[in-house]
Protein backbone atom coordinates (compact mmCIF):
# COMPACT_ATOMS: atom_id res chain seq x y z
CA UNK A 1 0.00 0.00 0.00
CA UNK A 2 1.51 3.09 -1.02
CA UNK A 3 2.11 6.03 1.47
CA UNK A 4 0.56 9.78 1.32
CA UNK A 5 3.07 11.90 0.08
CA UNK A 6 4.36 15.00 1.99
CA UNK A 7 3.50 19.10 1.52
CA UNK A 8 6.79 21.57 1.15
CA UNK A 9 5.50 24.41 4.16
CA UNK A 10 8.07 26.74 5.86
CA UNK A 11 10.75 25.11 4.05
CA UNK A 12 10.74 21.53 5.10
CA UNK A 13 8.47 18.14 3.56
CA UNK A 14 6.38 17.22 5.85
CA UNK A 15 3.52 14.79 6.42
CA UNK A 16 -0.01 17.12 5.81
CA UNK A 17 -2.93 17.36 8.10
CA UNK A 18 -5.15 15.77 5.43
CA UNK A 19 -8.83 15.67 5.16
CA UNK A 20 -8.47 13.20 2.21
CA UNK A 21 -6.11 11.38 -0.26
CA UNK A 22 -6.00 11.86 -3.94
CA UNK A 23 -4.49 9.60 -6.45
CA UNK A 24 -3.58 11.09 -10.38
CA UNK A 25 -4.34 8.72 -13.39
CA UNK A 26 -2.07 7.48 -16.21
CA UNK A 27 -4.45 8.98 -19.08
CA UNK A 28 -2.76 6.22 -21.78
CA UNK A 29 -4.45 3.73 -19.71
CA UNK A 30 -7.16 5.12 -17.84
CA UNK A 31 -5.45 3.72 -14.58
CA UNK A 32 -4.37 5.44 -11.17
CA UNK A 33 -1.02 6.24 -9.98
CA UNK A 34 0.13 4.27 -7.30
CA UNK A 35 1.36 7.56 -5.35
CA UNK A 36 -1.07 9.05 -3.22
CA UNK A 37 -1.32 12.45 -2.38
CA UNK A 38 -2.99 14.68 0.51
CA UNK A 39 -5.74 16.97 0.39
CA UNK A 40 -4.65 19.84 2.65
CA UNK A 41 -7.07 20.91 5.54
CA UNK A 42 -6.99 24.65 6.21
CA UNK A 43 -4.40 24.13 8.88
CA UNK A 44 -2.03 23.62 5.99
CA UNK A 45 -3.12 26.32 4.03
CA UNK A 46 -2.87 28.76 7.72
CA UNK A 47 0.56 26.98 8.10
CA UNK A 48 1.64 28.03 4.65
CA UNK A 49 0.36 31.78 4.90
CA UNK A 50 2.01 33.05 8.01
CA UNK A 51 5.38 31.03 6.77
CA UNK A 52 5.06 33.06 3.64
CA UNK A 53 4.58 35.88 5.60
CA UNK A 54 7.47 35.41 7.72
CA UNK A 55 9.59 34.85 3.60
CA UNK A 56 8.12 38.42 2.31
CA UNK A 57 9.36 40.25 5.16
CA UNK A 58 12.89 38.65 4.53
CA UNK A 59 12.87 39.27 0.49
CA UNK A 60 11.94 42.77 0.72
CA UNK A 61 15.23 43.12 2.40
CA UNK A 62 16.95 40.25 -0.35
CA UNK A 63 19.69 42.01 -3.37
CA UNK A 64 18.09 41.81 -6.39
CA UNK A 65 21.30 39.54 -7.24
CA UNK A 66 19.95 36.68 -4.62
CA UNK A 67 16.69 36.55 -6.23
CA UNK A 68 18.25 35.97 -9.31
CA UNK A 69 21.16 33.99 -8.69
CA UNK A 70 18.01 31.52 -7.45
CA UNK A 71 15.68 31.51 -10.44
CA UNK A 72 19.00 30.84 -12.32
CA UNK A 73 19.93 28.19 -9.93
CA UNK A 74 16.64 26.84 -10.36
CA UNK A 75 16.58 26.95 -14.03
CA UNK A 76 19.74 24.87 -14.09
CA UNK A 77 18.88 21.81 -11.85
CA UNK A 78 15.75 21.40 -14.12
CA UNK A 79 17.63 21.25 -16.87
CA UNK A 80 19.88 18.48 -15.19
CA UNK A 81 16.96 16.57 -14.09
CA UNK A 82 15.21 16.70 -17.38
CA UNK A 83 14.89 12.70 -17.24
CA UNK A 84 13.32 11.96 -14.58
CA UNK A 85 11.10 14.83 -14.76
CA UNK A 86 9.99 14.51 -18.81
CA UNK A 87 8.94 10.49 -17.74
CA UNK A 88 7.12 11.47 -14.87
CA UNK A 89 5.26 14.02 -16.72
CA UNK A 90 4.63 12.06 -19.37
CA UNK A 91 3.25 9.34 -16.96
CA UNK A 92 0.39 11.64 -15.64
CA UNK A 93 -0.10 13.90 -18.71
CA UNK A 94 0.12 11.69 -21.71
CA UNK A 95 2.15 14.36 -23.82
CA UNK A 96 4.97 12.79 -26.00
CA UNK A 97 7.92 12.79 -24.27
CA UNK A 98 9.60 14.01 -27.56
CA UNK A 99 9.73 16.69 -28.82
CA UNK A 100 6.99 18.23 -26.44
CA UNK A 101 8.20 17.75 -23.06
CA UNK A 102 12.02 17.55 -23.26
CA UNK A 103 12.95 19.79 -26.97
CA UNK A 104 10.12 22.16 -26.32
CA UNK A 105 8.35 22.34 -23.14
CA UNK A 106 11.11 22.37 -20.63
CA UNK A 107 13.55 24.13 -22.34
CA UNK A 108 11.03 26.69 -22.98
CA UNK A 109 10.53 26.56 -18.68
CA UNK A 110 14.22 26.62 -17.86
CA UNK A 111 14.59 29.48 -20.45
CA UNK A 112 12.06 31.79 -19.00
CA UNK A 113 13.04 31.28 -15.57
CA UNK A 114 16.36 32.51 -16.55
CA UNK A 115 14.30 35.30 -18.49
CA UNK A 116 12.85 36.43 -15.19
CA UNK A 117 16.47 36.21 -13.29
CA UNK A 118 17.53 39.20 -15.98
CA UNK A 119 13.97 41.24 -15.29
CA UNK A 120 15.20 40.76 -11.46
CA UNK A 121 18.72 41.42 -11.81
CA UNK A 122 18.38 44.88 -14.17
CA UNK A 123 14.93 46.17 -12.02
CA UNK A 124 13.68 47.45 -15.27
CA UNK A 125 10.34 45.94 -14.96
CA UNK A 126 9.62 48.17 -11.89
CA UNK A 127 9.53 51.30 -14.08
CA UNK A 128 10.96 53.89 -11.70
CA UNK A 129 9.91 57.13 -12.67
CA UNK A 130 11.13 60.07 -11.02
CA UNK A 131 10.01 63.89 -11.14
CA UNK A 132 12.94 66.22 -9.79
CA UNK A 133 10.86 69.33 -9.63
CA UNK A 134 7.83 68.34 -7.84
CA UNK A 135 10.16 65.66 -5.12
CA UNK A 136 8.04 62.65 -6.57
CA UNK A 137 9.72 59.05 -7.40
CA UNK A 138 7.61 55.64 -7.81
CA UNK A 139 8.11 52.50 -9.04
CA UNK A 140 6.84 49.18 -8.82
CA UNK A 141 7.56 46.84 -5.44
CA UNK A 142 6.96 43.81 -3.85
CA UNK A 143 3.31 42.78 -2.91
CA UNK A 144 3.09 39.94 -0.75
CA UNK A 145 2.58 36.61 -0.77
CA UNK A 146 1.17 35.17 -4.04
CA UNK A 147 -0.71 31.85 -4.45
CA UNK A 148 -0.59 30.07 -7.91
CA UNK A 149 -2.79 27.57 -9.21
CA UNK A 150 -1.27 26.36 -12.43
CA UNK A 151 -3.41 24.33 -15.33
CA UNK A 152 -3.29 20.72 -16.25
CA UNK A 153 -2.16 21.39 -19.87
CA UNK A 154 1.74 22.33 -19.32
CA UNK A 155 2.95 20.52 -16.78
CA UNK A 156 6.38 22.17 -16.62
CA UNK A 157 5.89 25.85 -18.29
CA UNK A 158 2.73 26.65 -16.63
CA UNK A 159 3.14 24.73 -13.26
CA UNK A 160 2.48 26.34 -10.25
CA UNK A 161 5.77 25.80 -9.08
CA UNK A 162 8.02 26.42 -12.41
CA UNK A 163 6.00 28.18 -14.83
CA UNK A 164 5.21 31.67 -15.69
CA UNK A 165 3.48 33.10 -12.81
CA UNK A 166 5.99 31.52 -10.58
CA UNK A 167 8.67 33.09 -12.12
CA UNK A 168 6.89 36.35 -12.44
CA UNK A 169 6.01 36.30 -8.59
CA UNK A 170 9.36 35.49 -7.22
CA UNK A 171 11.69 38.00 -9.46
CA UNK A 172 8.91 40.60 -8.48
CA UNK A 173 10.30 40.04 -5.02
CA UNK A 174 7.26 37.92 -3.91
CA UNK A 175 7.22 34.28 -1.85
CA UNK A 176 5.18 31.81 -3.77
CA UNK A 177 2.51 28.89 -2.48
CA UNK A 178 2.28 26.84 -4.97
CA UNK A 179 -0.95 24.78 -5.32
CA UNK A 180 -0.54 21.83 -7.67
CA UNK A 181 -2.85 20.83 -10.31
CA UNK A 182 -4.13 17.21 -9.13
CA UNK A 183 -3.43 16.17 -12.88
CA UNK A 184 0.33 16.17 -12.24
CA UNK A 185 1.01 15.89 -8.65
CA UNK A 186 3.69 13.88 -8.69
CA UNK A 187 5.42 16.31 -11.33
CA UNK A 188 4.88 19.20 -9.28
CA UNK A 189 6.48 17.53 -5.95
CA UNK A 190 9.71 16.66 -8.16
CA UNK A 191 9.85 20.40 -9.13
CA UNK A 192 8.99 21.73 -5.43
CA UNK A 193 12.25 19.68 -4.85
CA UNK A 194 14.28 21.11 -7.22
CA UNK A 195 12.88 24.58 -6.20
CA UNK A 196 13.86 24.19 -2.49
CA UNK A 197 17.57 22.94 -2.96
CA UNK A 198 17.86 25.85 -5.28
CA UNK A 199 16.48 27.86 -2.68
CA UNK A 200 18.74 26.70 -0.34
CA UNK A 201 21.94 27.08 -1.62
CA UNK A 202 21.48 30.54 -3.30
CA UNK A 203 20.54 31.96 0.66
CA UNK A 204 16.34 32.45 -0.42
CA UNK A 205 13.94 32.49 2.61
CA UNK A 206 12.96 29.13 3.64
CA UNK A 207 9.27 29.34 2.85
CA UNK A 208 10.42 31.25 -0.96
CA UNK A 209 8.56 28.37 -2.20
CA UNK A 210 5.82 26.31 -0.73
CA UNK A 211 3.71 23.29 -1.88
CA UNK A 212 0.11 22.21 -1.05
CA UNK A 213 -1.60 19.43 -4.15
CA UNK A 214 -5.07 20.06 -2.99
CA UNK A 215 -7.64 21.75 -1.13
CA UNK A 216 -11.14 21.81 -0.55
CA UNK A 217 -13.07 24.28 -2.61
CA UNK A 218 -14.15 26.38 0.44
CA UNK A 219 -10.42 25.97 1.50
CA UNK A 220 -8.93 27.41 -2.14
CA UNK A 221 -11.08 30.33 -1.93
CA UNK A 222 -10.55 31.14 1.88
CA UNK A 223 -6.88 31.18 0.99
CA UNK A 224 -7.06 33.27 -1.97
CA UNK A 225 -9.33 35.75 0.37
CA UNK A 226 -6.70 35.42 3.27
CA UNK A 227 -5.88 38.52 4.13
CA UNK A 228 -2.31 37.32 4.24
CA UNK A 229 -2.26 36.70 0.54
CA UNK A 230 -1.03 39.43 -2.06
CA UNK A 231 -2.09 38.49 -5.18
CA UNK A 232 -3.32 35.00 -7.27
CA UNK A 233 -2.69 33.74 -10.52
CA UNK A 234 -4.81 30.93 -11.76
CA UNK A 235 -5.22 29.12 -14.86
CA UNK A 236 -7.92 26.60 -15.60
CA UNK A 237 -11.86 26.48 -16.12
CA UNK A 238 -13.98 29.13 -16.01
CA UNK A 239 -16.26 28.29 -13.55
CA UNK A 240 -13.82 27.13 -10.60
CA UNK A 241 -12.00 30.81 -11.98
CA UNK A 242 -15.15 32.43 -11.15
CA UNK A 243 -15.86 31.27 -8.03
CA UNK A 244 -12.45 32.25 -6.70
CA UNK A 245 -12.15 35.69 -8.06
CA UNK A 246 -15.85 36.39 -6.19
CA UNK A 247 -14.02 35.55 -3.13
CA UNK A 248 -10.88 37.51 -3.62
CA UNK A 249 -13.06 40.44 -4.89
CA UNK A 250 -14.82 40.15 -1.63
CA UNK A 251 -11.81 40.60 0.28
CA UNK A 252 -9.94 43.43 -2.18
CA UNK A 253 -7.41 40.86 -2.99
CA UNK A 254 -5.79 40.90 -6.97
CA UNK A 255 -6.69 37.85 -8.70
CA UNK A 256 -5.13 37.09 -12.32
CA UNK A 257 -7.00 34.50 -14.06
CA UNK A 258 -7.07 32.64 -17.39
CA UNK A 259 -10.25 31.05 -18.04
CA UNK A 260 -11.17 29.87 -21.65
CA UNK A 261 -10.73 30.65 -25.46
CA UNK A 262 -12.13 29.53 -28.58
CA UNK A 263 -9.50 31.69 -30.67
CA UNK A 264 -11.54 32.43 -33.94
CA UNK A 265 -9.40 32.18 -37.37
CA UNK A 266 -11.55 33.99 -40.03
CA UNK A 267 -10.23 33.38 -43.56
CA UNK A 268 -11.63 35.49 -46.34
CA UNK A 269 -12.65 34.41 -50.03
CA UNK A 270 -9.29 35.61 -51.63
CA UNK A 271 -6.90 33.27 -49.24
CA UNK A 272 -9.52 30.45 -49.88
CA UNK A 273 -9.08 30.90 -53.48
CA UNK A 274 -4.93 31.68 -53.00
CA UNK A 275 -3.84 28.93 -51.07
CA UNK A 276 -6.52 27.11 -49.39
CA UNK A 277 -4.63 23.87 -49.52
CA UNK A 278 -1.85 25.61 -47.26
CA UNK A 279 -4.00 26.75 -44.60
CA UNK A 280 -6.19 23.31 -44.69
CA UNK A 281 -2.51 21.89 -43.67
CA UNK A 282 -1.66 24.22 -41.49
CA UNK A 283 -5.06 24.22 -39.34
CA UNK A 284 -5.10 20.69 -38.99
CA UNK A 285 -1.62 20.76 -37.60
CA UNK A 286 -2.41 23.33 -35.29
CA UNK A 287 -5.78 21.91 -34.24
CA UNK A 288 -4.50 18.49 -33.31
CA UNK A 289 -1.23 19.59 -32.05
CA UNK A 290 -1.27 18.12 -28.45
CA UNK A 291 -5.09 16.32 -28.69
CA UNK A 292 -6.16 20.46 -29.28
CA UNK A 293 -5.07 20.62 -25.27
CA UNK A 294 -3.37 24.43 -25.76
CA UNK A 295 -5.02 27.59 -24.56
CA UNK A 296 -4.69 29.20 -27.82
CA UNK A 297 -5.99 25.68 -29.79
CA UNK A 298 -7.90 27.68 -32.75
CA UNK A 299 -11.63 25.94 -32.14
CA UNK A 300 -13.58 28.04 -34.59
CA UNK A 301 -13.43 28.65 -38.19
CA UNK A 302 -15.15 31.06 -39.54
CA UNK A 303 -15.32 31.16 -43.68
CA UNK A 304 -17.37 32.92 -46.54
CA UNK A 305 -19.67 30.54 -48.04
CA UNK A 306 -18.08 29.23 -51.90
CA UNK A 307 -17.14 26.49 -53.73
CA UNK A 308 -13.71 26.95 -52.36
CA UNK A 309 -15.02 27.10 -48.83
CA UNK A 310 -16.60 23.60 -49.72
CA UNK A 311 -13.57 22.14 -51.18
CA UNK A 312 -11.50 23.33 -47.84
CA UNK A 313 -14.30 21.95 -45.54
CA UNK A 314 -14.43 18.60 -47.15
CA UNK A 315 -10.49 18.77 -47.44
CA UNK A 316 -10.67 19.10 -43.23
CA UNK A 317 -12.91 16.96 -42.57
CA UNK A 318 -11.12 14.23 -44.29
CA UNK A 319 -7.57 15.11 -42.77
CA UNK A 320 -9.46 14.92 -39.12
CA UNK A 321 -11.16 12.01 -40.17
CA UNK A 322 -7.95 10.00 -41.34
CA UNK A 323 -5.71 11.44 -38.06
CA UNK A 324 -5.45 9.29 -35.16
CA UNK A 325 -7.16 11.12 -32.30
CA UNK A 326 -3.98 11.71 -29.66
CA UNK A 327 -4.42 11.05 -26.05
CA UNK A 328 -6.15 13.36 -23.61
CA UNK A 329 -4.83 14.70 -20.02
CA UNK A 330 -7.30 12.67 -18.31
CA UNK A 331 -10.95 11.24 -17.64
CA UNK A 332 -12.20 14.57 -16.85
CA UNK A 333 -10.91 16.17 -20.06
CA UNK A 334 -12.28 13.34 -21.96
CA UNK A 335 -15.59 13.59 -20.59
CA UNK A 336 -15.69 17.67 -20.56
CA UNK A 337 -15.15 17.20 -24.36
CA UNK A 338 -17.80 14.91 -24.95
CA UNK A 339 -20.22 17.09 -23.19
CA UNK A 340 -19.29 20.16 -25.01
CA UNK A 341 -19.40 18.66 -28.28
CA UNK A 342 -23.08 17.56 -27.31
CA UNK A 343 -23.47 21.36 -26.32
CA UNK A 344 -22.46 22.23 -29.83
CA UNK A 345 -24.96 19.79 -31.78
CA UNK A 346 -27.67 20.90 -29.61
CA UNK A 347 -27.38 23.91 -30.94
CA UNK A 348 -27.50 22.62 -34.11
CA UNK A 349 -24.20 21.84 -35.26
CA UNK A 350 -23.81 19.39 -37.88
CA UNK A 351 -20.87 16.91 -36.89
CA UNK A 352 -18.74 16.50 -39.98
CA UNK A 353 -16.43 13.79 -38.48
CA UNK A 354 -15.91 12.50 -35.37
CA UNK A 355 -18.31 12.48 -32.58
CA UNK A 356 -19.01 9.80 -30.28
CA UNK A 357 -18.25 8.92 -26.87
CA UNK A 358 -14.39 8.77 -25.49
CA UNK A 359 -12.52 5.39 -25.71
CA UNK A 360 -12.03 2.84 -23.34
CA UNK A 361 -9.03 2.25 -21.62
CA UNK A 362 -7.53 5.48 -22.97
CA UNK A 363 -8.47 9.03 -22.23
CA UNK A 364 -9.37 10.09 -25.94
CA UNK A 365 -11.94 11.17 -27.75
CA UNK A 366 -12.65 11.27 -31.87
CA UNK A 367 -10.73 14.21 -33.64
CA UNK A 368 -14.40 16.05 -34.22
CA UNK A 369 -15.26 18.44 -36.79
CA UNK A 370 -18.43 20.64 -36.78
CA UNK A 371 -20.24 22.87 -38.72
CA UNK A 372 -22.85 25.29 -38.71
CA UNK A 373 -24.29 29.01 -40.54
CA UNK A 374 -23.58 31.94 -39.11
CA UNK A 375 -27.04 32.58 -39.29
CA UNK A 376 -27.53 30.08 -36.45
CA UNK A 377 -24.58 31.19 -34.70
CA UNK A 378 -25.89 34.58 -34.57
CA UNK A 379 -28.99 33.09 -32.93
CA UNK A 380 -27.01 31.36 -30.25
CA UNK A 381 -23.77 32.71 -29.91
CA UNK A 382 -23.19 31.82 -26.19
CA UNK A 383 -23.86 28.12 -27.10
CA UNK A 384 -21.83 27.83 -30.37
CA UNK A 385 -18.87 29.51 -28.15
CA UNK A 386 -18.96 26.73 -25.56
CA UNK A 387 -15.02 25.55 -25.58
CA UNK A 388 -14.54 22.28 -26.82
CA UNK A 389 -10.72 21.89 -25.11
CA UNK A 390 -9.65 19.50 -26.85
CA UNK A 391 -9.16 17.86 -30.74
CA UNK A 392 -12.36 19.57 -31.88
CA UNK A 393 -13.20 22.19 -33.52
CA UNK A 394 -16.22 24.27 -34.88
CA UNK A 395 -16.78 25.75 -38.50
CA UNK A 396 -19.04 28.35 -39.07
CA UNK A 397 -19.65 29.76 -43.01
CA UNK A 398 -21.55 32.85 -43.46
CA UNK A 399 -23.03 34.54 -46.37
CA UNK A 400 -20.22 37.41 -47.18
CA UNK A 401 -17.66 39.64 -45.48
CA UNK A 402 -20.82 41.33 -44.12
CA UNK A 403 -21.87 38.54 -42.32
CA UNK A 404 -18.47 37.22 -41.20
CA UNK A 405 -18.10 40.89 -39.13
CA UNK A 406 -21.17 39.65 -37.53
CA UNK A 407 -20.22 36.85 -36.19
CA UNK A 408 -16.72 38.55 -34.84
CA UNK A 409 -18.73 40.70 -33.16
CA UNK A 410 -20.65 38.17 -31.36
CA UNK A 411 -17.53 36.74 -30.30
CA UNK A 412 -16.79 36.65 -26.31
CA UNK A 413 -12.91 37.84 -25.81
CA UNK A 414 -10.42 35.74 -26.90
CA UNK A 415 -6.73 35.28 -25.78
CA UNK A 416 -6.03 35.24 -30.02
CA UNK A 417 -7.71 36.21 -32.80
CA UNK A 418 -6.36 35.11 -36.56
CA UNK A 419 -7.01 36.46 -40.28
CA UNK A 420 -5.93 34.67 -43.38
CA UNK A 421 -6.41 36.87 -46.17
CA UNK A 422 -5.20 37.23 -50.12
CA UNK A 423 -1.54 38.83 -50.49
CA UNK A 424 -3.32 41.53 -52.52
CA UNK A 425 -6.49 43.35 -53.23
CA UNK A 426 -8.30 42.59 -49.97
CA UNK A 427 -7.19 45.51 -48.27
CA UNK A 428 -10.45 46.46 -46.95
CA UNK A 429 -12.22 43.27 -46.32
CA UNK A 430 -9.25 43.15 -43.66
CA UNK A 431 -9.70 46.23 -42.61
CA UNK A 432 -13.41 45.31 -41.57
CA UNK A 433 -12.34 42.10 -40.16
CA UNK A 434 -9.70 43.33 -38.37
CA UNK A 435 -11.54 46.48 -36.69
CA UNK A 436 -13.98 43.90 -35.56
CA UNK A 437 -11.60 41.05 -34.15
CA UNK A 438 -8.89 43.83 -32.75
CA UNK A 439 -11.61 44.57 -29.06
CA UNK A 440 -11.95 40.77 -28.76
CA UNK A 441 -8.47 39.66 -28.64
CA UNK A 442 -5.51 40.06 -26.42
CA UNK A 443 -3.27 39.29 -29.62
CA UNK A 444 -4.18 39.56 -33.51
CA UNK A 445 -2.52 37.93 -35.77
CA UNK A 446 -2.39 37.73 -39.74
CA UNK A 447 -1.42 34.15 -41.65
CA UNK A 448 -0.13 32.21 -38.76
CA UNK A 449 -1.99 30.04 -36.55
CA UNK A 450 -2.21 30.77 -32.77
CA UNK A 451 -0.87 28.16 -31.10
CA UNK A 452 1.99 28.40 -29.39
CA UNK A 453 3.59 31.23 -27.38
CA UNK A 454 6.72 32.99 -27.97
CA UNK A 455 8.04 33.95 -24.16
CA UNK A 456 8.86 37.57 -25.93
CA UNK A 457 9.20 41.09 -24.11
CA UNK A 458 6.11 41.88 -26.57
CA UNK A 459 4.27 38.94 -26.38
CA UNK A 460 0.68 39.61 -24.83
CA UNK A 461 -0.97 35.84 -23.47
CA UNK A 462 -3.98 37.52 -21.81
CA UNK A 463 -7.11 39.27 -23.77
CA UNK A 464 -10.83 40.28 -22.49
CA UNK A 465 -13.30 38.43 -20.77
CA UNK A 466 -13.47 35.35 -20.48
CA UNK A 467 -10.17 34.73 -21.92
CA UNK A 468 -8.96 36.32 -19.12
CA UNK A 469 -10.42 38.52 -16.03
CA UNK A 470 -8.53 41.57 -16.95
CA UNK A 471 -7.75 42.74 -20.29
CA UNK A 472 -4.69 44.96 -19.52
CA UNK A 473 -2.12 42.24 -18.49
CA UNK A 474 -0.14 39.26 -19.47
CA UNK A 475 0.67 36.07 -18.22
CA UNK A 476 3.79 35.76 -20.70
CA UNK A 477 6.87 38.12 -21.38
CA UNK A 478 8.95 39.37 -19.24
CA UNK A 479 9.12 42.12 -17.60
CA UNK A 480 5.28 42.90 -18.40
CA UNK A 481 4.05 39.67 -16.58
CA UNK A 482 6.16 40.94 -13.47
CA UNK A 483 3.82 44.04 -12.58
CA UNK A 484 0.76 41.82 -11.60
CA UNK A 485 2.76 40.70 -8.44
CA UNK A 486 3.85 44.37 -8.25
CA UNK A 487 2.90 46.99 -6.03
CA UNK A 488 3.02 50.72 -7.12
CA UNK A 489 4.75 52.65 -4.62
CA UNK A 490 5.02 56.78 -4.59
CA UNK A 491 7.93 58.23 -2.47
CA UNK A 492 7.16 61.80 -1.78
CA UNK A 493 10.12 64.38 -0.71
CA UNK A 494 11.97 61.44 0.53
CA UNK A 495 15.54 61.90 0.95
CA UNK A 496 17.40 60.56 -1.56
CA UNK A 497 19.84 58.00 1.22
CA UNK A 498 16.10 57.06 2.43
CA UNK A 499 14.93 55.75 -1.02
CA UNK A 500 15.19 51.86 -2.45
CA UNK A 501 18.14 51.55 -4.63
CA UNK A 502 16.40 52.21 -7.65
CA UNK A 503 14.72 55.64 -7.12
CA UNK A 504 17.68 57.04 -5.55
CA UNK A 505 19.91 59.47 -7.95
CA UNK A 506 22.62 56.66 -9.05
CA UNK A 507 21.43 54.49 -11.72
CA UNK A 508 21.86 51.44 -9.09
CA UNK A 509 23.26 49.40 -12.52
CA UNK A 510 24.11 51.86 -14.75
CA UNK A 511 21.91 49.83 -17.38
CA UNK A 512 18.24 49.99 -15.55
CA UNK A 513 15.81 52.01 -17.87
CA UNK A 514 14.28 54.70 -15.55
CA UNK A 515 11.54 57.49 -16.94
CA UNK A 516 13.32 60.64 -15.27
CA UNK A 517 11.34 64.15 -16.31
CA UNK A 518 9.43 63.02 -19.24
CA UNK A 519 12.09 61.17 -20.21
CA UNK A 520 13.78 57.58 -20.37
CA UNK A 521 17.32 57.31 -19.97
CA UNK A 522 20.05 54.96 -18.03
CA UNK A 523 21.93 58.12 -16.45
CA UNK A 524 22.30 58.62 -12.89
CA UNK A 525 20.80 61.96 -11.73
Amino acid sequence: MSTTEPVLIAGRWRDADATSTFQATDPNRSEPIENRFPVSSWADCDEALSAAVVAFEEMRTLPRETIAAFLERYADRLDAAKERLVERAYAETGLAKSPRLSDVELPRTSGQLRKAAAAARSGDWAMPTIDTRGGLRSCFRSLGPVCVLGPNNFPFAFNSVSGGDFAAAIAAGNPVIAKANSSHPGTSQLLAEEAAEAARETGMPEAAVQLIYRTSHEDGERLVADPRIGATGYTGSRTAGLKLKAAADRAGKPIYLELSSVNPVVVTPGALRERGEKIADEYVTSALMGSGQFCTNPGILVLPASDDAERFIATLAERYGATAPGTLLSPGVAKSLSEAIEVLQAAGAEVLTGGGPAETGRCAVPNTLLRTTAKKFLGDPERFQTEAFGNASLIVVATDTVQMVEVIKALEGNLTGCIYAAAEGEEQDYAKLAYALEPKVGRLLNDKMPTGVAVSPAMNHGGPYPSTGHPGFTAVGIPASLVRFGKLTCFDQVPNQRLPELLRDANPTGSTWRYIDGEWTQKSL
